[in-house]
């Protein structure tokens, strides 16, 4: 018998000690990085860094080009934490939000070399920020007695090599719960909940009707939007699509809606709210994101294949105007036998969003 955790609740405890504000130590042996989340330090917690030796800044290409640092590795930049700087300075290198009031100056001093560990470690430590929905940037301590350290102070240790499988895996799912429930779009209804064996958010299949698993579905992959979806925000088109789409359905007799939890194209509702901050500076959806250090869109649709093929479906017509879903399901094994086209829920809040959509994440609209 063992209580020991597996290797997805280790990785599940790092995120939730990152978004706590407590450090994760990333491991090769006895050494590693000591890793804390820019957005979450404290000031006491940044001294302590100090402590353990020449603490370093890790930001994203899209974060640093922001801030127009140079890219000697590539994806990343790593910069020494400037002297005397606390919290405060730590997060405004990682949230633009005051990027346009106040610049940051510098100067910065660009960082390489294995004494501060490789950048593929520095790289890990940033995707894996961006997977616990936090802003990608990281202060790190490279040390050769990083595990140790942990085992003193109590800190979670997360194996490179696992913190890299997970961030290249998709994570299986397993059904939790399901039950029949009746809806405005139609009275056959059933919502089936499934949750990821790394303990993450869990997604959720509504099927209309008795869709024929022998046959292409009516599908829709439908990314979680509270303020679309619940609020009725006029900024997008989420809350028109997901209701166009479950209409559809009850209209047909049969349907399958895969309600994903990946607020704000996979960056989290927070930094979806940030992003819309920076779209009233004047910057549109594409160019926020990006920075805030994200990619145009963190989503992985590979999850709805695999909640497809647990239902046992095999085939779909897509109701989408996203060619990457249509494509992201012949790659996961789904065969897609006809886009029907969505458009619904234009008006003259959304218009610059949806042209954005179209001219730069090449949606059909």
């Amino acid at each position: 018998m063992s209580l020991a955790p597996t290797a997805n609740e280790i990785a599940a405890r790092a995120r939730a000690d990152l978004r706590a504000g407590l450090p994760v130590v990333f491991s090769d042996g006895a050494k590693g990085l000591i890793a804390l989340a820019s957005e979450t330090a404290s000031t006491d917690r940044v001294e302590d860094f100090r402590a353990l030796g020449a603490p370093f800044i890790v930001l994203s290409d899209w974060r640093a080009r922001t801030l127009n640092l140079p890219l000697y590795e590539g994806d990343i930049a790593r910069i020494a934490l400037p002297k005397d700087a606390g919290s405060r300075i730590l997060k405004a290198l990682a949230d633009p939000k005051d990027d346009l009031d106040r610049p940051m100056k510098g100067p910065f001093q660009s960082l390489q070399g294995p004494e501060h560990g490789s950048a593929d470690d520095a790289r890990t430590a940033i995707h894996f920020a961006k997977s616990a929905q936090l802003l990608p940037a990281m202060l790190c301590v490279f040390r050769d007695d990083a595990v140790a350290i942990a085992r003193e102070h109590g800190l979670t240790v997360l194996p490179f090599s696992v913190a890299r499988s997970q961030l290249a895996e998709s994570q299986p799912f397993h059904a939790v719960a399901a039950a029949r429930l009746p809806m405005v779009a139609s009275e056959a209804g059933r919502l089936h909940v499934f949750r990821p064996d790394d303990g993450s958010a869990e997604h959720y299949a509504i099927e209309i009707g008795r869709p024929d698993r022998d046959k292409p579905v009516l599908t829709r992959l439908h990314s979680a939007c509270f303020t679309g979806d619940v609020l009725g925000s006029l900024k997008c088109d989420c809350g028109p699509q997901l209701h166009a789409a479950l209409a559809q359905m009850g209209q047909d007799g049969a349907g399958i809606l895969l309600y994903l939890n990946q607020e704000g194209r996979g960056i989290g509702l927070a930094n979806k709210m940030r992003a819309y901050s920076l779209q009233d500076q004047g910057f549109d959806t594409v160019e926020a994101n990006h920075r805030l250090g994200f990619e145009d869109d963190e989503r992985d649709f590979r999850l709805g294949a695999e909640l497809l093929q647990k239902l046992g479906f095999a085939s779909v017509r897509l109701m989408t105007n996203n060619p990457r879903k249509v494509e992201m399901m012949g790659q996961s094994g789904i065969e897609v036998t006809e886009r029907v086209a969505l458009h619904v829920g234009q008006n003259a809040h959304n218009a610059h969003y949806l042209a954005t959509k179209a001219a730069k994440s090449g949606h059909l609209l």
